[in-house]
């Protein structure tokens, strides 16, 4: 397969590696508190709080120092019968990395549109290749997965666009994927789940066909985390994640108060006509499980199709790393049971 679709874009940087967006800060030299600002740069490294508080984030999301030894085996080692390529995808601010999982086999497949999880500030699609491949192998779909725009520097809605201008471009180019670009489905892990949770409404909203499907994996579907129990009772404390961090990534990527509620942002709270098929995995330990019950529940109430896969005493993610827990597979074996439905009279 051609791994550069688009040309790359005449060798533009892809989106994901532009700095410097909306969400960067900078010192106005016609400001009257320059001299403050200016002196606070030489003090701090970097200047903005929300900087420094990222950069650890980063640098520890995934370390670098752990022992191989200690690591499941790779996507690649599991799953060698599915090819991965890469792929940029045109748009207004440059090429769109994406590296498409296709399973062995020259039939035509539908299509995935993965968006990767990390709290909308870190993460990218190769750290979620397990999850990917299984996906890809299990329910035989083209896999898409999208390096989106991240925030702080880039607050929403710049990841969501980066996702929907893929998703339109799949509609067109996807037959050069292997794929049918009459049938995509979304999905996505954890705040990567939450783009996908809105994916369909912002589509619909633009008056784009809306997707065929969408497997929703711990997905944070209302911001306003406060008012379910689950999240005041397991948040505190929490490993995965914890209220702190959760305040951080609202603040990063949603920025204004007046966006939490955004049927963008919180598509619990949008008008789910039209909504698709959709399955949500769960885990009763994840501080967020009440908000995907509330999310099931207007689902069902909009007379929506929705299947709501919950394991007890897992937490936010329990599907990430292979043969590590039997729950997890029980989540994929749902995931593909659930495509091979949705796929089967398309």
């Amino acid at each position: 397969m051609n791994d550069d679709t688009s040309g790359r874009q005449n060798m533009r940087a892809a989106v994901d590696q532009l700095t410097n967006g909306p969400g960067v800060s900078h010192i106005d030299d016609s400001d009257p508190a320059a001299p403050y600002y200016r002196l606070l740069a030489k003090m701090r490294t970097p200047l903005t709080l929300r900087d420094i508080m990222i950069r650890p984030v980063r640098s520890g999301y995934i370390s670098e120092d752990i022992n191989p030894a200690d690591l499941p085996p790779s996507a690649d080692e599991l799953y060698p019968q599915v090819t991965v390529s890469q792929i940029y995808v045109p748009s207004s601010l440059g090429p769109i990395r994406c590296q498409v999982y296709r399973p062995a086999g020259a039939e035509l497949l539908p299509i995935m549109l993965y968006a990767h999880g990390g709290g909308f500030t870190v993460g990218r699609s190769e750290d979620t290749a397990y999850i990917t491949s299984r996906i890809a192998w299990e329910g035989r779909v083209v896999v898409v997965s999208v390096n989106y725009r991240l925030a702080p520097e880039w607050p929403f809605p710049a990841g969501l666009e980066d996702c929907c201008t893929v998703f339109r471009w799949l509609r067109k180019h996807g037959g050069e994927l292997g794929g049918f670009p009459s049938w995509i489905a979304v999905a996505g892990d954890s705040a990567g789940g939450n783009m996908a949770a809105a994916l369909p409404i912002k589509l619909r909203d633009e008056g784009n066909a809306p997707p065929e499907a969408a497997v929703l994996m711990c997905p944070i579907t209302d911001f306003h985390v406060e008012e379910y129990d689950s999240f005041e009772r397991l948040a505190p404390l929490g490993i995965i994640y914890d209220t702190a961090f959760v305040g951080y990534i609202r603040g990063a990527y949603v920025v204004h108060g007046r966006n939490w509620s955004h049927p963008h942002v919180s598509p619990s709270r949008a008008d789910l006509a039209g909504y698709p098929p959709t399955i949500i995995i769960s885990g009763s330990a994840d501080p967020i499980v009440d908000d995907n019950r509330s999310f099931v529940r207007k689902l069902q109430d909009s007379g929506r199709e929705v299947v709501h896969f919950v394991r007890e005493g897992m937490p936010h993610g329990y599907y990430f790393f292979p043969g590590l827990l039997k729950e997890g597979d029980e989540a994929f074996e749902a995931i593909a049971s659930f495509l091979t439905a949705q796929t089967a009279n398309r």
